[in-house]
């Protein structure tokens, strides 16, 4: 089984693997130790091996991105009046939990000119097909209702990265 070993962020989380609806703001990880998560889709569990237990969470967005569904693209994103960058996600994507920080920072950074919504994989299957969304996270920015040409991108993206792809979008569609 792959590891990787990851900080400790402060994300939501599910409060434990009996009560899988109510939530808790504890950090994900507990303890000092790395924990080390699982890719498998079926699994969705960080074992700390400190402390020999397991917990199992989502990747929740925080105050500045939004998570919208079907219904809600037409008016949110397509007659938007400023660019959007839509994230696809899936709370089973390793790589999409590695770069939740990294949105939620470049949307508060970038909230005055641009709007970033986050779309769940699994719940939305029309949006999927329809932008053919074939890798997992998958960045779309759109503007004036279209996909901005050679603007997706798949894949985790450091912080740094993702600030000069955005910045080279922005700068692409003229808005300062």
């Amino acid at each position: 089984m792959a590891s990787l070993s990851l900080p400790t962020l402060p994300l939501r989380t599910l409060a434990s693997t009996s009560s899988a609806s109510s939530y808790s703001s504890a950090p994900l990880l507990h303890c000092s130790v790395p924990a080390r998560l699982s890719f498998y889709s079926s699994q969705r569990r960080t074992t700390c091996p400190k402390l020999r237990c397991s917990r199992q969470f989502t990747v929740t967005c925080g105050t500045a991105i939004t998570e919208i569904n079907e219904t809600q693209f037409n008016d949110t994103v397509l007659k938007a009046n400023r660019p959007v960058l839509v994230e696809f996600v899936a709370n089973w994507c390793g790589p999409c939990r590695l770069i939740s920080p990294a949105m939620e920072s470049l949307a508060q950074e970038y909230e005055d000119r641009l709007t970033v919504v986050k779309i769940d994989h699994d719940a939305n299957p029309r949006l999927i097909e329809e932008y053919k969304v074939y890798g997992l996270p998958t960045l779309i920015l759109f503007k004036n209702g279209q996909e901005v040409p050679e603007s997706r991108r798949e894949g985790a993206i450091t912080k740094v990265k993702l600030k000069e792809y955005v910045d080279a979008l922005l700068e692409s569609i003229s808005v300062s």
